[in-house]
């Protein structure tokens, strides 16, 4: 038996998310990508379905053919334990660009370094220094 994690996209941006999260990841890898073909019900070449790999753990993704009344939210996020501040850093700035963040960067007690943002695709990404 397996779990994961899998996310829905309404816009069409399935890939792009997808290439952005393996981008910000050393290990980060496009595991797999299947699409839509001619006649099928999403649109044609848009993820039917993709699995992709952000620090040894997998992740599904797709683009959602209907249109849904809920997208995500922040009850549901991907948490990250960083290494270093840096690539905390590095990570806040590049998930949380030109989005309000929930949470800026801080000590929050809990932890002494932590941030929580909503990445331009809607997902939700908590950011600690471990």
């Amino acid at each position: 038996m397996k779990i994961t994690t899998f996310l829905m996209f309404q816009n069409r941006d399935a890939e792009e998310a997808m290439n952005f999260y393996v981008s910000l990841f050393d290990d980060g890898k496009v595991v797999a990508v299947e699409r839509f073909g001619p006649g099928e019900d999403g649109a044609e070449g848009t993820v039917k379905q993709a699995v992709f790999s952000l620090a040894g753990q997998e992740y599904r993704c797709f683009d959602s053919p209907p249109a849904h009344a809920f997208t995500f939210t922040p009850s549901m996020s991907l948490f990250v334990e960083c290494d270093s501040d840096e690539q905390l850093q590095r990570l806040y700035d590049a998930l949380g660009e030109g989005r309000q963040a929930l949470m800026p960067l801080g000590s929050y007690g809990f932890s002494t370094k932590f941030g929580w943002v909503n990445d331009r695709f809607g997902v939700s990404w908590q950011l600690n220094l471990a």
